[in-house]
């Protein structure tokens, strides 16, 4: 009964619902252009708009958003984490800034790039499965498919049973590669574009919504711009399913990257870009914005509860 009072009346208890309620936000706004960006480098051809009335007109629009059980899911968590634990490495990565003061440049971009490096542990199973469902086709529109999963648990056990752990760990060296200086990136120009736009605002916390979407917006992009190949490489490896195709078609990250030019240039590599780029705006607008709001509101509410319970001792 006492557990959430006491937990939000920590700091690092309200950024870490915050950070999980940005998350969510981050999700709902930008799942069916994160669809769209995997069937696009998952497939050899075709333009945005293409696979986009392909699958509308072949399964409906419900089926830009097959998948999202499992990052809605997880979200909260992994994102509440990203926030908390940024929030700690930023700070100890540069112990020379004062507690008052905002943590500096340096910090902001280690700490990032520390963070990005930890969540890969949860992220990279739980795109692996949606990855899975994202290119999962209804059984009448291919009736080749070897096997149809009726959600990520399922997905899971799937893998599980065919592959074990190692199986659910596809990927993770991949992530960590790509997750690690696109976290650092994505702290540092979320923080050196808000000051721009707002100067003062990183001590006083006063930025506008419009800061918060602009600065988080540019961050996202800028995260995804830098790694961007090697998300492809990614997804194209957590892709393969060895339990329905053997030998499975890449067997390793050198391999996959060797035969994806060879097969469809060096521009496969950069195939979705737009797509990913424009559902970055979208979705770490919202994060950054959302996340803000709730620290506030937090904040504010934990500043009244003190207020009153001071008013009534006394």
């Amino acid at each position: 009964m006492d557990f959430w009072p006491e937990f939000l009346a920590s700091s690092w208890g309200r950024e870490f619902v915050a950070g999980g309620v940005g998350g969510m936000a981050g999700v709902v706004s930008g799942y069916p252009l994160d669809t769209l960006r995997v069937l696009q480098q998952s497939s050899p051809s075709g333009s945005a708009f293409s696979i986009l009335c392909n699958v509308v007109c072949a399964e409906g629009p419900i089926a830009l958003y097959r998948g999202m059980a499992a990052p809605m899911a997880a979200v909260t968590f992994q994102n509440a984490m990203v926030f908390q634990v940024y929030a700690i490495l930023s700070r100890t990565c540069d112990p020379s800034v004062s507690a008052k003061d905002p943590p500096s440049y340096k910090g902001v971009a280690l700490g990032g790039f520390g963070t990005g490096a930890i969540q890969s542990l949860i992220l990279s199973p739980v795109e692996l499965v949606k990855i899975r469902l994202q290119l999962q086709r209804d059984a009448k529109s291919k009736p080749h498919q070897l096997q149809s999963h009726n959600g990520p648990i399922d997905v899971a056990k799937s893998i599980m049973r065919a592959e074990g752990l190692r199986g659910i760990y596809r990927g993770l060296f991949i992530t960590v590669l790509r997750e690690a200086p696109s976290y650092g990136l994505y702290f540092w120009t979320y923080e050196y574009i808000r000051e721009k736009l707002h100067p003062g605002c990183r001590k006083t916390g006063e930025e506008s919504l419009q800061t918060m979407l602009v600065a988080g917006g540019l961050a996202g992009i800028a995260s995804w711009i830098c790694c961007y190949p090697l998300d492809v490489v990614k997804t194209r490896l957590q892709a393969q399913d060895p339990s329905q195709y053997l030998p499975p078609r890449y067997s390793g990250i050198a391999d996959c990257f060797r035969k994806s030019v060879r097969d469809d240039g060096y521009g496969v590599l950069w195939r979705g870009l737009g797509t990913a780029v424009s559902r970055a705006f979208l979705v770490n607008g919202a994060i950054f914005a959302t996340y803000e709001i709730a620290l506030r509101c937090l904040f504010s509410n934990s500043s009244r509860a003190i207020q009153t319970e001071k008013m009534q001792s006394s």
